[in-house]
């Protein structure tokens, strides 16, 4: 990082930097990956995805670069561009369980929980051990259970209630039921009449 300061400082004799655009941050891609994986450890998730996309778009095969700009993704609540990023790095090595682990908390985070299970149970079946890869794996299969209803139906007042809507599927099957009702006690007539 040494480099990236000297440049800074403007040396006569310093080589060209990487980004000696206009706008582009001092150093080379090396430097950007680093100075971004820091300010993502110092809780600067938005600074970070601004260097480490410079450095992405410069190496857009590095496993590493493409992994720290996908947390940086995440951390900023870009969660689609995350999971792309995720995806990138899965697709390149399917054995990498943190890039399998991205991608099925990236879906989660974007509802598409079917998605989740797979990558999430593909990172736990890679790392059993990881105690945070089995809790987003619980709790996504739990989220698909609850959907499916698994757990009965949602009472007013619980978190993703909607109550029923007038002429809805519910209204619908609410008539068919009288209906049916109806139709029964009709039968019944008949038998007794017969």
């Amino acid at each position: 990082m040494s480099g990236g300061q000297g440049q800074a400082a403007g040396g006569a004799n310093e080589p060209p930097v990487a980004g000696s655009g206009e706008g582009a941050p001092l150093g080379d891609v090396y430097d950007w990956f680093r100075r971004g994986e820091q300010l993502l450890a110092a809780g600067h998730p938005a600074a970070a995805e601004q260097l480490l996309a410079r450095a992405a778009a410069a190496e857009p095969s590095s496993k590493s670069i493409r992994e720290a700009l996908a947390r940086a993704q995440f951390d900023v609540g870009s969660y689609g561009a995350a999971l792309a990023s995720f995806r990138a790095v899965a697709l390149a090595d399917p054995s990498d369980d943190y890039a399998q682990f991205g991608w099925g908390i990236a879906a989660a985070r974007l509802g598409d929980f079917e998605t989740s299970v797979e990558h999430l149970a593909l990172a736990v079946a890679m790392r059993p051990q990881a105690a945070h890869y089995r809790a987003a794996l619980r709790q996504s299969r739990a989220t698909l259970a609850a959907r499916a209803g698994a757990f009965g139906p949602l009472l007013p007042g619980a978190p993703g209630y909607l109550p029923p809507q007038p002429g809805g599927p519910d209204a619908a099957a609410g008539s068919l039921g009288a209906g049916s009702s109806s139709q029964s006690a009709d039968s019944d007539d008949g038998e007794d009449q017969a």
